[in-house]
This record gives structure tokens, C-alpha cells and sequence, in this order.
């Protein structure tokens, strides 16, 4: 079992950086792809980011393509999701999870932290 807990959300106007941060416990998370998504209010689980155990796949929505990435510390058990020029629609709740491939599915994951909320508002 993994254990992931996220943290790093907040209220930030448009335009602005947040860091999201995932820390993981009960097993490393070095064997396993880990990715964000989100989940804005009425709507879908979307998928954000994701990355290979190793670090050498990457995958971003287009969405937030150039504006987001997504690192790995294998060493401290943790991922994270730097945000930049954030906009209203970032917000969301962000979850970050960790599974056996690198996915942009979200039933492809078999771990999921419990969210951290990211408001964009001037």
C-alpha cells in the first residue's frame, strides 16, 4: 500500500505560482509511475501530469502544457507539480497518484491522495 498526501494548494490571483507537493509512505515510490490530475466543480477528473518511475517520460495535458512540470525525488518518496501563470481555470482540486504505468487514465491508478484545492482569483 502507498500512502500519498498532498499539499502545497491555496488561493493565488492570475498569473501567479503555487507548488504542489505529494509525499508518499508505506512503500517507495521509485517502482511506480505517479501523476496529477484535477477536478474542477460539476466536472470530470482531468488528467494534469505524469511521470515515469525513472523521470525519462513526461506527459502533460495541453492545457497546461509549458506552464506546469512535473518532478520526482525518488530519494524523499515525493512528486511535484510546479504551476506557473496560473489562470481561473487551474482551479481545482488537485490529486496526485501513483500507479504501475505512466497514464493519462485515471482508472489506470491504483493510489490517490486525498487532494489539495488550488483557487485562482483575483
Amino acid at each position: 500500500q502507498v500512502q500519498l498526501v498532498e499539499s502545497g494548494g491555496g488561493l493565488v490571483q492570475p498569473g501567479g505560482s503555487l507548488r504542489l507537493s505529494c509525499a508518499a509512505s508505506g512503500r517507495t515510490i521509485s517502482a511506480y509511475a505517479m501523476g496529477w490530475f484535477r477536478q474542477a466543480p460539476g466536472k470530470e477528473r482531468e488528467f494534469v501530469a505524469a511521470i515515469s518511475w525513472g523521470g525519462g517520460r513526461i506527459y502533460y495535458a495541453d492545457s497546461v502544457k509549458g506552464r506546469f512540470t512535473i518532478s520526482r525525488d525518488n530519494a524523499k518518496n515525493t512528486v511535484s507539480l510546479q504551476m506557473n501563470i496560473l489562470k481561473p481555470e487551474d482551479t481545482a482540486v488537485y490529486y496526485c497518484a501513483a500507479g504501475s504505468g505512466v497514464s493519462i487514465i485515471p482508472r489506470t491508478y491504483n493510489y490517490w491522495g486525498q487532494g489539495t484545492q488550488v483557487t485562482v482569483s483575483s
